[in-house]
């Protein structure tokens, strides 16, 4: 499981997941072509018209793999990892390791998913034109090739989360040389088409009662959320650009030798400002051994606190949980929400220890720098 997605396999070394809503859609779409095929073509035998209408459903959101595909295979190309790809409600989406370090770059992979779209429509089309095939396949395959030209006018559409969002981002990251006003003016495109979209399906809701246009405030609302969202998102980056994890670093650390007793282990954590429940553990040379954690001293004996030390009920400290000091507080953003952390620990490229980099701590440096840009 990927969230609430369900992995179902591999494509080409990338984690393939779906959501729920995906088989909602495939129901409907199965249910509603081959409904349609049964009174286009009423020799059809009874049963007939759902199968080929499920198979209808499945070759559409093949065509929107083959439309991630596309943006993976170039973003791999760039040396980008996709981890994953994941069908939903609206359609798919890739999921890039990191963004395009280029708007050059950025501008190929968000144009990739269109093109194969439209490739996929002129190839289905040249098809149907010179192969005859029975009447309901030549009508399934004109269809797949209108839903692929759908596709890819529909992300063309300069508005985030769509592909045409990230081709306008990239357009003004080329032309102000800051990513950031890319994202801005991409999330405003994709907030006013979203609310053009559920204005499109309240009007004839309110004034004719009709729930026909129904998927467009759909369409319409996610629009709106994926824009807002990035646009905040746009808006911690900026305030974060520059700084790395060594300017976040908690200056009263909660660290301890492992040389030292339990006893003074005790004595430091009283005597420590913050509450910590948690201790980093270096060695004589200040690289990082372990962790410990105040309950690690239930059970032992407080006779025996002086005889033992930190190192003997020390505990290793997970890899997702560290980060080295030059990386930077955006990177340590993505891996506190990646892991689900509520804190890193920071070290130097040789292992020694810098101390913790708390996410309340980063939460209050945005907080700052907002207020001072206010001022």
């Amino acid at each position: 499981m990927n969230g609430n997605n369900i992995r179902v396999g591999t494509l080409f070394g990338i984690p393939f997941f779906v959501n729920p809503s995906w088989f909602l859609v495939l129901g409907l779409v199965a249910l509603t072509y081959g409904d349609d095929l049964a009174r286009a073509f009423p020799s059809l035998l009874p049963g007939v018209p759902l199968v080929l209408g499920l198979v209808t459903g499945l070759l559409v959101f093949a065509s929107v793999i083959a439309h991630e595909l596309g943006h993976s295979w170039v973003a791999i190309k760039q040396g980008i990892q996709v981890k994953s790809i994941a069908l939903f409600l609206f359609g798919g989406v890739a999921s890039l390791e990191k963004e395009p370090e280029t708007p050059g770059n950025a501008f190929w992979v968000s144009i990739a998913g269109p093109a194969v779209s439209f490739l996929l429509f002129g190839l289905l089309t040249i098809f149907n034109g010179f192969v005859v095939l029975p009447a309901p396949l030549t009508a399934i395959i004109s269809v797949l090739a209108l839903v692929n030209l759908s596709l890819g006018l529909f992300n063309l559409i300069p508005g985030l989360p769509l592909d045409g969002g990230n081709i306008l981002k990239a357009l003004v990251w080329k032309i102000t040389g800051n990513p950031y006003q890319g994202v801005k003016f991409a999330s405003w495109g994709g907030q006013a088409f979203g609310y053009l979209a559920i204005a499109s399906g309240v009007v004839p809701l309110l004034l004719f009662g009709s729930f026909d246009s129904l998927w467009n405030i759909l369409i319409g609302w996610f629009l709106v959320q994926n824009a807002s969202q990035a646009a905040q998102f746009a808006r911690v980056q900026s305030r974060l650009t520059g700084l790395v994890v060594a300017d976040a670093v908690s200056v009263d650390s909660p660290i301890v030798s492992a040389e030292a007793s339990l006893r003074d282990f005790v004595d430091l954590r009283t005597l420590s400002p913050g509450n910590w429940l948690k201790f980093m553990v270096t060695d004589a040379s200040g690289r990082l051994v372990g962790e410990i954690t105040v309950d690690a001293l239930q059970g032992i004996p407080g006779d025996l606190w002086s005889s033992k030390t930190v190192g003997e009920l020390m505990q290793p400290i997970e890899q997702a949980a560290l980060i080295e000091s030059d990386h930077t507080l955006l990177q340590a953003i993505e891996q506190l929400e990646k892991y689900k952390l509520p804190a890193l620990t920071v070290i130097q490229a040789n292992g020694s220890l810098v101390g913790l980099l708390e996410k309340t701590v980063i939460i209050d440096l945005i907080q700052k720098r907002s207020e001072a840009l206010t001022v």
